[in-house]
């Protein structure tokens, strides 16, 4: 990966992409890459954000009985059987 130095920027423009940054909660120099990357349409393929609805038809379908079952069910596969650890 090539590293570059930019120079000449003002103080308003250096504090207004530190602003922005922090807002977005990135680093500075990620900032400036997405912008650099956007105006060129060289933006990065997104790998991990894919939005499935293959379960959408069971939300908001649980009653609180059988939520409270379920989550019983899973609580008790997550305890930590201390024979197994010794």
């Amino acid at each position: 990966m090539k590293s570059m130095t930019i120079r000449g920027l003002n103080d308003s423009l250096a504090e207004k992409l530190k602003q922005t940054a922090k807002q977005e909660g990135k680093s500075v120099n990620q900032l400036v890459i997405e912008t650099l990357r956007k105006k060129f349409n060289m933006e990065k393929e997104k790998k991990f954000t894919k939005i499935h609805h293959d379960l959408d038809h069971l939300f908001g379908k649980w009653s609180q009985e059988e939520f409270e079952f379920i989550q019983d069910k899973i609580d008790s596969i997550r305890q930590i059987d201390e024979e197994l650890w010794k």
